[in-house]
């Protein structure tokens, strides 16, 4: 029986599967995962592992311009939601936690207020600011455990849960080395180089995964069988 191994994209597939007021929660991800199991070619096969690829949150405090005080990212509620997915994620059976860094780079002006603009300057105070945060080392650990599992055959199908074309050089890799690549965009229009470079389009509806945040410890286990 051959091997797939699920990669899931731990930022695109939150913003897809949750929103700011119902954030994506480990309940979201399993489910997502026991739908694509059940999906054919995949009811056929063994599940090899889940990874899942996302970036530890920023805990470092930095003042911000303009007399707003200092803020400690490490104490706000973006903080502690990411924490109690990741734990909750790390428990599961067959999943594994690939996390890269975030970097903080200083302070931008918020887009509506550059929009509402009418003249050469623009007036602008402490609210107006947001934080320019970004992400380091997911993409490259993605990349590597595609080409990683393909070079030492731990799965003979690969399922990408993304919409980012930056991670076409590696699915091109995964198919030159003999592994099939299916692809899962949850609904997001991806561009031709990724529709080319995968073998099957698994659609699957984000808003199936979405679910109102209840007050529970349990959550759904991944169901696999022994590797």
């Amino acid at each position: 029986m051959q091997n797939y191994a699920i990669l899931i994209d731990g930022g695109f597939a939150k913003r897809k599967l949750g929103s700011a007021k119902s954030p994506a929660t480990a309940e979201s991800f399993l489910r997502l995962v026991q739908q694509l199991q059940s999906m054919p070619p995949l009811d056929a096969m063994r599940l090899h592992r889940v990874y899942y690829y996302d970036s530890n949150p920023l805990e470092s405090a930095h003042d911000k311009p303009l007399g707003g005080g200092s803020i400690q990212f490490g104490n706000t509620h973006v903080t502690t939601q990411s924490k109690q997915l990741f734990a909750q994620l790390a428990q599961q059976p067959f999943m594994a936690l690939r996390l890269g860094e975030l970097s903080f780079e200083g302070w931008v002006v918020q887009r509506k207020k550059l929009d509402r603009a009418t003249g050469a300057s623009v007036e602008i105070c402490t609210d107006d600011l947001r934080p320019k945060i970004s992400q380091k080392g997911v993409d490259m650990r993605i990349g590597m455990d595609i080409a990683a599992l393909t070079l030492k055959r731990q799965a003979q199908a690969i399922v990408l849960v993304s919409g980012d074309s930056d991670f076409v050089p590696a699915m091109k890799f995964a198919r030159r080395e003999g592994a099939n690549l299916y692809l899962v965009p949850l609904g997001q229009r991806v561009k031709p180089a990724m529709l080319e470079h995968s073998d099957l389009v698994l659609q699957v509806a984000a808003h199936e995964f979405t679910i109102p945040r209840q007050p529970t410890t349990e959550t759904t286990q991944v169901k696999a069988a022994a590797v």
